[in-house]
């Protein structure tokens, strides 16, 4: 019969770690306590050192810089003590010495005794051993998070049978790169279908699109779908200290994926990682991204040799920045892009999250999908997780329309700051301001009406605002609907003129967005009578981050700066005159509604309607 081991009796490795630890500790202590392996010398003060010599009681002394060791002289046949003190800074203490006959001299080194020696050379490389016995015995306990484990995949893995697995059905708004991936997954559930037909599969998807898309959920869902374990890493988890480690993390990260193939990686923000390197970014052939990169399109190149099906997924925000080598075909062979959803995606994504809160029956989802054009998914959850909240901490069991309506504002507008108390003059031109911006959007062509004007200060730097939403989902935009919008945003800053004839400093974001909208429609729409349809923008690529930096301008001489320069204050200058001539169109109505809005100090709905419908255009001055 055989005996089984007792599974609470140490390990032998531990065993060994304890005993030379512990032999270790107590030949550490045998070296630290005074008096243990030499012997005891009494130290008394330098002035009875002195009186001692003086008195002609000291036969012999030792001098050193730490201590001045001496033996006193033999009484009665016994040999005197021998003690010792602290040298101080003495001259006279030689001549002294020799007066009185004491023989004197430098201290001979002290021989080690077998303690020091076996401290010294035996116990530092015993405990060196234990150390290592500890850590080793801790990596086989705990696995890829031992301590020595810097070198290891720190991927997530996510098997079939989690009760929290994703679907096509929990994503959507993106139909078309579902589609797309739904060949990944059929491939995956039914491979040879498609090899014996001699296709070859895609190595490497790439998603690409802006942040809160999906990206990840729709990865997740793939894995999901098809039944297959989903490793999960993000690209700046491959990135380390230790030159090497992020290429070593990259090679455990694909020997795991082979061995439970068929499977899925999903290697997220891959940026972090695949930088082009002709960006300069690097600096030589031993950087540390630079050996990681390499070793990913090794793997990409090779994994696949031995017959193990592992595709890759990865997804970024930034495709522009990324090395050609990673995007030629055999590696990311396709690039998806996981776009913001159009009108009936997003529809289909408030359906999705709205079931996960209790809703009344009156809500219309609709409307809601019709007011947040542009807003990408991620947006969309946090929009009816803020409702839910809303209704929550109003006391309700049930999130209702109005607290959908209020989240809206606050994701576009930011946090009412009913703190914020304006004094009356104040509050009199923020009033005057936004109803400039509402009656000259009103009037103006396009997809969007205004919606609601307030004067209830919002967000960081917010005093009012005019609330314009789309109509309908616009993918073009002509000439005269861009200055139509430089415009509406000089309407606030035209109507604290006529009615003040000064100016504030509350237009200066406007200001901002009118120029940047007449510098596009100038240097990159082509949109100039004078300088015609010539970019003087470089084009970047899929910017998904917005920003400026990736399209810095082309090189232009000094009278076509200047010529741009003036192109562009003329479409602000001609936005402003159009703005001003509407207002002093409909003096009267300006005065109206914002003498209500002091009132009232928010108009919306039916009432505000029907007051910009009596708004007119002006007319048009002879040439």
């Amino acid at each position: 019969m055989a005996i089984k081991e007792n599974p609470t009796r140490p390990s032998r490795n531990r065993i060994i770690s304890f005993v030379l630890f512990g032999v270790g500790l107590f030949f550490l202590l045998i070296g630290l306590i005074p008096g243990v392996g030499s012997p005891q010398v009494s130290r008394v003060p330098y002035s009875l050192f002195i009186d001692q010599v003086n008195d002609g009681l000291v036969a012999r002394a030792y001098i050193t810089q730490e201590q001045i060791r001496y033996q006193l002289k033999d009484v009665e046949g016994e040999a005197g003590d021998v003690l010792s003190t602290t040298p101080i800074f003495d001259l006279e203490l030689p001549q002294r010495l020799e007066q009185k006959g004491v023989e004197f001299a430098a201290a001979p080194p002290q021989k080690g005794n077998f303690f020091t020696t076996l401290l010294g050379w035996i116990i530092p490389p015993l405990i060196f051993i234990g150390v290592l016995q500890f850590f080793a015995a801790r990596q086989a306990r705990n696995g890829p998070q031992g301590a020595l484990s810097f070198t290891k995949s720190r991927a997530k893995v996510y098997v079939e049978g989690d009760d929290t697995r994703t679907t096509f059905s929990d994503v959507a708004g993106v139909e078309e790169a579902k589609a797309e991936l739904q060949e990944i997954v059929d491939f995956l559930k039914t491979p040879e279908r498609y090899l014996n037909i001699g296709a070859r599969i895609p190595k490497g998807v790439l998603l690409v699109g802006p942040p809160g898309t999906g990206k990840t959920l729709l990865a997740k869902a793939v894995a999901g779908e098809a039944r297959v374990p989903f490793f999960s890493i993000s690209g700046s988890e491959f990135v380390e200290l230790f030159v090497g480690a992020g290429a070593a993390r990259v090679r455990d990260l694909f020997e795991q994926a082979k061995q439970k193939a068929p499977c899925i990686v999903f290697i997220d923000e891959l940026d972090a990682i695949g930088k082009s390197r002709a960006s300069g970014n690097f600096m030589g052939g031993n950087d540390e991204r630079e050996q990681t990169l390499n070793q990913l399109l090794t793997e990409m190149d090779g994994f696949s040799a031995d017959g193990a099906t592992v595709i890759v997924l990865a997804a970024t925000n930034r495709p522009e920045t990324l090395d050609p080598a990673l995007l030629r075909p055999g590696r990311f062979d396709r690039q998806v892009l996981v776009d913001r959803p159009d009108l009936a995606g997003r529809k289909a994504i408030l359906d999705i999250y709205g079931r996960k809160v209790k809703l009344d029956p009156e809500v219309d989802l609709q409307a809601i999908a019709v007011r947040t054009s542009g807003f990408a998914g991620a947006d969309l959850a946090n929009l009816i997780n803020e409702a839910a909240l809303l209704a929550a901490r109003n006391g309700r069991t049930e999130v209702a329309q109005a607290d959908l309506n209020e989240a809206i504002e606050r994701v576009v507008a930011g946090l009412e700051k009913k703190s914020r108390v304006l004094n009356d003059n104040e509050k009199r031109i923020v009033a005057y301001h936004e109803v400039g911006h509402a009656i000259v959007g009103a009037l103006m062509p396009g997809g969007s009406k205004v919606a609601k004007i307030s004067i209830v200060p919002r967000g960081m730097a917010a005093l009012g605002y005019t609330l314009q939403l789309p109509t309908e989902d616009r993918f073009l935009l002509s000439a005269e609907e861009l200055k139509g919008q430089i415009a509406t945003l000089l309407g606030g800053r035209s109507a604290e003129e006529i009615i003040f004839g000064s100016i504030t400093t509350g237009a200066s974001n406007d200001l901002q967005r009118a120029t940047d909208v007449a510098e596009q429609m100038v240097t990159t729409y082509g949109m100039s009578q004078v300088l015609g349809p010539l970019a003087f923008d470089k084009g970047g690529g899929n910017n998904f981050l917005g920003g400026e930096g990736m399209n810095p301008r082309r090189r232009v001489s000094d009278e076509t700066a200047k010529a741009i320069d003036a192109e562009v204050k003329q479409l602000v200058d001609d936005g402003h005159d159009q703005a001003l001539a509407i207002l002093n169109r409909n003096r009267d109505l300006l005065e109206e509604i914002a003498q209500r809005i002091l009132d009232v100090e928010v108009i919306e709905g039916d009432e505000l309607q029907s007051l910009l419908q009596r708004a007119e255009l002006p007319e048009l001055q002879p040439a």
